[in-house]
């Protein structure tokens, strides 16, 4: 596993890492919108903060560190769902974390195993509206 910048090139990466990871609790929430998620990923791509997470040369995540003026947003962090439940997630997470100075901030979906993840690594609920729940992690 490793991680390599993102290019302009990744966004079809991005947008069916999306689809395949959030696809099933998006369903149960609102509704399965192609049009509208790839719209998002679209709107919201920024390369020069993306990191993509390879296996093998293989693009099988992804992971964004947006600065903002409080706190970094960590967004669209995708792996594949084959890779679930390996400890790969865990321990991206944990070495970008280590490295992070300021205060973190991420969405997440209502019901998603990824908010115990984040839970896990210092994230406490900020706000949760019944669709998506806010979370931060306070600088170290």
């Amino acid at each position: 596993m490793r991680l390599r910048a993102a290019t302009a090139d990744d966004l079809e990466h991005v947008v069916s890492l999306k689809e395949r990871v959030l696809r099933a609790d998006l369903e149960r929430l609102v509704g399965w919108d192609p049009e509208k998620s790839r719209a998002r990923v679209v709107e919201h791509f920024s390369p020069e903060h993306t990191r993509m997470i390879l296996l093998e040369d293989a693009v099988v995540g992804t992971i964004t560190l947006r600065p903002d003026r409080e706190a970094v947003w960590l967004e669209m962090f995708y792996l594949d769902a084959a890779l679930h439940g390996r400890g790969i997630g865990t321990s991206i997470l944990a070495t970008l974390l280590a490295a992070a100075t300021t205060p973190l901030r991420l969405q997440v979906l209502v019901g998603s195993p990824a908010q115990r993840l984040y839970a896990r690594h210092g994230f406490v609920v900020e706000e949760d509206d019944g669709i998506d729940v806010w979370m931060r992690r306070p600088a170290p």
